[in-house]
């Protein structure tokens, strides 16, 4: 049983920058893919960006390529969403999720979400 809570979410406006972070419970935090998900109101949930287990690689929907870093710091079993040059697009409930394939869609786990929101 793996539990999320996310954090860092909050009201930006456009071009500025944000980090979600997201505290895992449990023992196997490393042999967790994790991941992020997002969802706009109306919208179905996307899978964001992703980070495997050892050895690590990544993935980003191609609307976040080169402004989203996803990392993860498995000595704290904390995962991260660097987000820069946000855009009003970006507005949505971010979830963090921890699956044990790849990629994790959908994952085993889900947090409660935390909202973003980004003014023009």
């Amino acid at each position: 049983q793996v539990q999320l809570a996310e954090s860092g979410g909050g009201l930006e406006q456009a071009g500025d920058s944000l980090r979600l972070s997201c505290a895992a419970s449990g023992r196997t935090f490393s042999s967790y893919a994790m991941a992020w998900f997002r969802q706009a109101p109306g919208k179905e949930r996307e899978l964001v960006a992703a980070i495997g287990w050892s050895p690590i690689g990544t993935y980003y929907i191609d609307s976040v390529k080169g402004r989203f870093t996803i990392s993860r710091d498995n000595a704290k079993n904390t995962v991260f969403l660097q987000m820069t040059s946000l855009k009003p697009e970006d507005t949505a409930v971010y979830y963090c999720a921890a699956g044990r394939r790849w990629l994790p869609r959908p994952p085993d786990y889900w947090g409660q979400g935390t909202q973003v929101t980004v003014s023009s």
